[in-house]
């Protein structure tokens, strides 16, 4: 792992591959490490950025105001990255959609897996979910917290354990427990999500959804689709929220062409 200055928040990152820049931002139950699985694909073509948010990972939590989005900027100002190719996961991709709002010409393609709809109408199966959540918290099980994060974001609505693929769980628990222990301060300190308008989004973007996700989510991607003009919407049939660790080898055969637009 890399860390960058102190003027830059002490993010922590990982660089593979050589070629056009391509960088991926992790799902907010993760860290850098759930791309594992797809990077050795992408480093045949690309120079492969991975890092880790604030407060995730590797990575410091927040001492003041930030902008995930302007982290993101410093982050390439520091390796010398003009323009890259930009891929984020469910709330990586709610990360990328700022920074393409604010930075368009820092962005030649944008690929969008999962990403949160700000102000959506939440399904009572998301409350209830929150509500789980934050009853464990309140109670200090920080186990039990992980625990019905891994049932929601990797095991899914739509399938038992047994069809989840072994030793998933065991990889993701530590880097949720981080998300879960620093959740406040990130949420205290960060600016979050921004209104810009989607329809002036210009550069290729391809939308990934899993099929056994979240039936908000599903929702929220076809908006996305809908939305921002040059689009690719892309199923994944045995994916739940986070495609990278259930189907690694389709989303990396679907970024392959995409990217080399």
């Amino acid at each position: 792992m890399h860390i960058c200055p102190d003027d830059l928040g002490h993010l922590s990152y990982v660089l593979d591959g050589e070629g056009p820049p391509l960088v991926l931002v992790h799902a907010g139950v993760a860290d850098h490490r759930m791309w594992d699985a797809v990077v050795p694909a992408l480093t045949e073509r690309h120079t492969v950025i991975r890092y880790d948010l604030r407060g995730f990972g590797e990575s410091a939590p927040p001492t003041g105001p930030f902008s995930e989005a302007d982290d993101l900027r410093r982050l390439l100002d520091h390796l010398g990255h003009e323009r890259v190719r930009l891929v984020g996961a469910s709330w990586g991709g709610r990360v990328a959609v700022d920074f393409a709002l604010t930075h368009p010409d820092r962005v030649h393609s944008l690929a969008l897996l999962a990403p949160p709809w700000p102000g959506y109408d939440w399904s009572a199966d998301m409350v209830a979910y929150d509500a789980a959540e934050t009853a464990a918290l309140d109670a200090h099980d920080l186990d039990a917290a992980v625990e019905v994060n891994l049932d929601m974001w990797l095991r899914g609505p739509a399938r038992g354990w047994d069809d989840v693929a072994p030793g998933l769980a065991d990889q993701l628990r530590g880097p949720v427990r981080t998300s879960l222990v620093n959740q406040d301060i990130v949420g205290k300190h960060s600016q979050g999500p921004g209104n810009g308008d989607l329809a002036s989004i210009s550069v290729p973007t391809l939308v990934g959804i899993g099929k056994l996700d979240v039936p908000d989510f599903q929702d929220i991607a076809r908006r996305y689709a809908a939305e921002i003009p040059d689009t690719t919407l892309v199923e994944f049939s045995t994916a739940a929220h986070l495609i990278a660790l259930d189907a690694p080898a389709e989303l990396a055969a679907a970024l392959g062409p995409f990217l080399a637009r």
